[in-house]
């Protein structure tokens, strides 16, 4: 009879611990769990973070669904699933503890198949924590659906009082959305006000 191993993780209390502090865990190549701390920090401005036009006429107009907290496992799993990640399976365990929690959400972006099942194409997920909402990972299986989940999560963020997103890193994909980075002691000052705002997800 074999044994199932169960997968190490996170408890929530320290998770939620060092995002209050501005760290957040990444596995390595080296089979390591590292907690990280980026200086310069990448954030957007939920003020100014709108969709281009032509963006908004397809999340109006390209038959897309999108929902909230509906799949968040299947979302981490797309994450995952690239050549280069940071998501194992310890990180997917942690994440599905701290969803259960009600601390870590999801957006979904499902279209209509043929043959009229739902298929999952886009998702976005993260952890709230006062006003701050930290973006974990972002993925699409159809053109522009991650874009379109990024935009409907920074909608609902602005319409539930949240007053600040962050990217934790930038790079070309996140820059083409609207992350600019910021000093890590700026980011320190933004997070410990956001954490004041009473904001639920």
């Amino acid at each position: 009879m074999s044994r199932t191993t169960e997968v190490p993780v996170i408890p929530v209390h320290v998770l939620m611990a060092a995002y209050a502090a501005g760290r957040f865990p990444m596995a390595h190549a080296d089979g390591e769990l590292y907690w990280h701390d980026p200086d310069p920090r990448a954030v957007f401005d939920l003020d100014a973070v709108r969709p281009n036009a032509r963006l908004a006429r397809l999340m109006r107009n390209a038959g897309f669904h999108v929902t909230r907290d509906e799949a968040f496992t299947a979302v981490v799993d797309a994450c995952a699933e690239r050549p280069e990640t940071w998501i194992d399976a310890r990180i997917r365990a942690t994440y599905a503890q701290l969803h259960r929690a009600g601390h870590a959400h999801s957006v979904e972006v499902w279209a209509t198949e043929g043959t009229g099942t739902r298929a999952l194409v886009g998702g976005i997920y993260g952890v709230a924590l006062g006003g701050a909402f930290f973006g974990e990972s972002l993925f699409h299986r159809r053109p522009n659906a991650g874009k379109v989940a990024f935009h409907a999560l920074a909608g609902h963020l602005r319409q539930r009082g949240f007053t600040l997103l962050d990217s934790q890193y930038l790079n070309p994909f996140t820059a083409s959305l609207g992350a600019v980075e910021v000093p890590r002691a700026r980011f320190l000052r933004m997070l410990a006000a956001a954490k004041q705002v009473p904001a639920c997800f």
